[in-house]
């Protein structure tokens, strides 16, 4: 089974994306920085999800990433799946922040206990045909819409969803040109997928 080890954010100011990282989510080794000054303009095509067991969870993160610098596209507030908000890095990379519970069963925490990696895609259904065949089982799918795989224990998960849709999801124009400025560090690469999102074997970036 491919396992996702981290991904690879690359930013125009790794010292200040770092001292976000640190102080809004305090991310581990699962999310990484790097100098880039490739050419970006709109949605980046990507979103990545912190996953929390509660409502209070999703708003201690939410405030501290609006506190170290974080612009709020979707306030936090209770959906028909759960609660959650979305934020965007002051490096612009876009966070969603969820919780399927809809109430608190204690104190507030920033524990995290997933970190998702959702890929926007043209073709659903040749993308989820291209993963699979680079070792990612399919774990849930929902048609054109939606699509998980199985990443293994501890690593970060991937999952696909309709470009358009998922700048709606996350309150932004779908319209975006240039690069993803995103490497999944895995142990099935290094490649390209359809939509152009790059992988790298996780020993290529361990130094990062």
């Amino acid at each position: 089974m491919t396992s996702i080890e981290s991904v690879t954010l690359e930013v125009d100011d790794p010292t200040a994306a770092h001292r976000f990282y640190t102080s809004a989510f305090g991310l581990g080794d699962q999310v990484r920085v790097r100098a880039s000054q490739a050419p970006t303009t709109g949605f980046r095509g990507f979103t990545l999800s912190l996953v929390v067991s509660q409502p209070a969870d999703v708003d201690a993160l939410a405030g501290a990433a609006v506190d170290a610098g974080a612009a709020t596209l979707k306030p936090a507030a209770r959906s028909l799946w759960g609660y959650g908000g979305v934020v965007q890095a002051p490096d612009g990379t876009i966070w969603q922040i969820a919780s399927s519970s809809k109430k608190d069963t204690g104190p507030a925490t920033r524990r995290i206990d997933e970190i998702v990696l959702l890929l926007g895609v043209a073709d659903m259904a040749g993308s989820k045909r291209f993963y699979v065949e680079h070792g990612l089982p399919v774990a849930r799918s929902f048609g054109s819409r939606y699509v998980e795989f199985a990443t293994g224990s501890g690593s970060v998960k991937l999952a696909l969803y309709k470009r358009r849709g998922l700048a709606k999801l996350v309150g932004v124009s779908p319209d975006g040109t240039g690069s993803h400025r995103l490497t999944v560090n895995g142990d099935s690469g290094p490649f390209t997928d359809p939509d152009g999102f790059a992988w790298a074997t996780a020993s290529e970036t361990a130094s990062l």
